[in-house]
């Protein structure tokens, strides 16, 4: 068996939710839409899975498993009653780790006028501060949505109308301890590309985004993809020997996962085995013998799945 990481995609990240109701208006307000739905009533919990699925989409009509750029919302039955239940957005302590996703958009102000016209809070709006191509809207569960624009900034202000259909689910990003080990990680055991690098020595914290695009070379116009991860390094950090992420799956909960779409799923585990992953659960563990969990350098997990699209198996 081979596998060709050229092929593997970054399929989705999965948050905790409170309320299924109220985070779906949210993210179809943004133009998402439900493309599969993995209902569990005999283990209390159902998950959604959210992507950019109209007819101008980058996967538009794609099996879910095929893609990038999804979102995947885990609702365990009855915390949208419970008054003291709130996940942990990965912004604050203990539970600091997980930092945001990111939605990619035509006309930035347009866009964000529409977002806060609908009722919603904001982390950061585009006027606050000395980042005016950026803001951070809130959404029901206080994750950071960031929203940038694939268009300059500078050339949408006078314009007034968004279009929701054209926005794109552009990355998710996690803080990293040693951004050395991480990148080794990413780019040699999953066969992630280097797109881009942001230093900035000035506030010391470096950007680093990642992907599944052949051929980059670390200057790629980022914006305009689906399923980048971006990891953020804060010097100094990987010198810390007691200095630790939180990976969002002990308590606080919030984040879980970010998931690869694979080729071939047998093959590519062998690869990872070969490489020295560390494992979280391996094929063979336990009863779901159709994903995998690998561990990063920080402890965050990735979900292996097998893309339906090379080989179908039925299972989802």
């Amino acid at each position: 068996m081979a596998t060709d990481t050229s092929k593997y995609k970054l399929n989705h990240s999965m948050l905790r939710i409170k309320d299924p109701e109220r985070s779906l208006k949210f993210y179809k307000h943004l133009g998402m839409s439900l493309i599969h739905k993995i209902p569990q009533p005999d283990a209390k919990f159902d998950l959604y899975f959210l992507a950019y699925d109209s007819p101008t989409a980058i996967s538009h009509k794609a099996h879910w498993s095929d893609r990038q750029g999804i979102i995947e919302f885990t609702h365990n039955y009855g915390t949208e009653d419970d008054p003291n239940y709130k996940p942990a957005n990965g912004n604050s302590d203990p539970g600091r780790g997980f930092g945001h996703i990111c939605i990619s958009v035509d006309n930035i102000q347009a866009a964000c006028q529409r977002i806060e016209a609908a009722g919603y809070k904001f982390q950061k709006k585009l006027s606050d501060g000395r980042m005016r191509h950026i803001a951070f809207a809130l959404d029901p569960d206080d994750y950071w949505v960031e929203i940038i624009s694939y268009n300059k900034a500078e050339d949408t202000e006078m314009i007034t109308e968004t279009d929701p259909a054209n926005y794109r689910l552009n990355h998710t990003m996690i803080r990293v301890k040693d951004h050395e080990k991480s990148l080794h990680f990413y780019k040699d055991m999953l066969g992630m590309s280097l797109l881009r690098t942001l230093e900035n020595p000035s506030s010391e914290f470096n950007l680093y985004f990642l992907g599944y695009v052949p051929g980059a070379n670390n200057d790629v116009t980022t914006s305009s993809l689906e399923g980048v991860l971006e990891l953020t390094w804060n010097y100094g950090t990987e010198k810390d020997k007691g200095f630790k992420y939180h990976n969002g799956n002990s308590e606080p909960q919030g984040f879980g996962h970010i998931a690869l779409s694979v080729d071939d799923l047998d093959a590519a585990c062998e690869r990872f085995e070969e490489k020295g992953v560390n494992w979280k659960k391996r094929l063979t563990d336990g009863r779901m013998k159709n994903v995998a969990f690998v561990l990063d350098p920080d402890g965050y997990w990735i979900e292996v799945i097998q893309n339906e699209r090379y080989k179908a198996t039925s299972k989802y």
